[in-house]
């Protein structure tokens, strides 16, 4: 028998914790928020950089990001400074972070876009920009080339 026995807890004497969620944005403000993605991983030399439009095809999201960095090293800073300029421009987090501690592939879900930072081998072998075809492609231009 355990000698565990639950503590009753008063729902007066607990606040819940309610984590909140950013408003929704319109299509045009997730275009803007895709391009200060866009921006930011320009800013640590992404390359290769798309963003697909996929409100017409998918529920998942309005935007994909799509990022190519050289090194597990350089995609981690890709994906950094993606988190400082959208926290600082948007006051927004990633609701979810994927592959980080790995480096090859990082996924940011910021909900209306989410952000693919891909080593060059696993943006090939996954293919996105194949799987998601049917999408608006938008090509980013740096501001650097510009």
């Amino acid at each position: 028998m355990s000698d565990y026995s639950p503590i009753p807890i008063s729902s007066s004497s607990v606040a819940p914790t309610e984590i909140q969620q950013p408003d929704s944005l319109s299509l045009e403000e997730s275009k803007r928020l895709a391009l200060t993605i866009a921006e930011a991983a320009d800013d640590r030399k992404g390359s290769d950089i798309i963003l697909l439009n996929v409100s017409e095809v998918s529920y998942l999201a309005d935007y994909f990001v799509l990022v190519t960095g050289f090194s597990n090293v350089q995609v981690r800073a890709i994906a950094r400074s993606i988190e400082d300029k959208v926290e600082e421009d948007w006051q927004r987090y990633p609701l979810r972070t994927e592959g980080k501690a790995e480096g090859s592939w990082i996924l940011h879900d910021y909900g209306e876009v989410i952000v693919h930072i891909f080593m060059p081998q696993e943006r090939q072998f996954y293919n996105l920009e194949a799987f998601w075809g049917h999408a608006e492609r938008i090509e980013y231009t740096s501001l650097a080339n510009s």
